[in-house]
């Protein structure tokens, strides 16, 4: 029989974030797949964990990870460990999860800490619904795409961002966001943890002056439904009437049923449509 892949959640700082779940597993699997070994051996020593590792990062995922896959089907179990949280969440564990899979091995999830969840917990926004996006791109046409899209996002948007990049990933939000509330997290679960409940704006203008230390969450309030409506009901009612019409019945609707939709989209009462449509003779 194939073995199994455990993904194990480990502390984002806190050591005692650790479960009794993921110490036992990592005790009884044949092998312990870290995307740092050297940074995983001190976890592994203080809880006197003895089984061998192997490292698994971004820039070994294919070729290692189908070793590993290899070792499953042998009948291997395999623990996948990220440096801190958990693994396949902004890190190459996704991949594994992928081909082991595809191979027909077994995969189940050991839960623990998570960054993300942490800091939408802690922000003190809106947590029914959420967009996490983790690190934006570097890449300034995929960044400029992907800056764009949440700016038109209603839920919780969470981003993760180094201190050193900080300000300047401030400076693009509020470029294309405007002066959101906003919480800037740090030190998640440590002994310096922050939860600066803030606007980005104000975040910008803080952290301009004080250098940011420790790794960094920002969780951002969504856009307003109702502005992004209100928005959208000034650009359609900049729109000649006959257009506006036209554009639903194109896509099948009877006249009746378009003078409906525009009404609804340009937040007037259906006769005001009719009469407006009389008064232009187009009704």
């Amino acid at each position: 029989m194939a073995g199994t892949l455990y993904l194990c959640a480990t502390p984002i700082g806190n050591l005692e974030d650790m479960t009794f779940r993921v110490v036992r597993t990592l005790k009884e699997v044949d092998l312990i797949a870290a995307e740092d070994t050297r940074n995983s051996i001190k976890l592994l020593n203080h809880f006197e964990i003895k089984t061998p590792m192997t490292s698994y990062h971004e820039y070994n995922k294919i070729e290692k990870g189908r070793e590993l896959v290899e070792k499953l089907l042998a009948g291997q179990n395999i623990a996948l460990i990220t440096d801190a949280g958990t693994p396949g969440i902004s890190d190459p564990g996704e991949e594994l999860v992928k081909m082991a899979y595809e191979a027909g091995a077994t995969v189940t999830s050991l839960p623990g800490a998570c960054a993300c969840i942490t800091a939408l917990t802690l922000s003190g926004l809106s947590t029914r619904r959420f967009a996490f996006e983790a690190f934006l791109p570097t890449d300034k046409k995929e960044r400029s795409a992907v800056l764009a899209e949440l700016k038109e996002e209603t839920r919780t948007v969470l981003l993760y961002e180094a201190p050193h990049h900080l300000v300047r990933t401030l400076a693009e939000l509020v470029d294309v966001m405007g002066n959101r509330r906003a919480t800037v997290l740090r030190e998640l679960t440590k002994k310096h943890e922050t939860a600066f409940r803030t606007t980005l704006s104000e975040a910008l203008a803080y952290y301009q002056e004080n250098e940011p230390k420790g790794e960094c969450v920002i969780a951002i309030e969504g856009r307003s439904r109702e502005e992004k409506r209100e928005e959208q009901r000034e650009q359609w009612r900049e729109w000649p009437l006959e257009k506006h019409m036209d554009f639903y019945m194109e896509q099948g609707l009877s006249r009746k049923e378009a003078m409906k939709a525009v009404a609804a989209d340009r937040g007037v009462a259906k006769r005001d449509i009719y009469k407006e449509l009389l008064e232009t003779g187009e009704e």
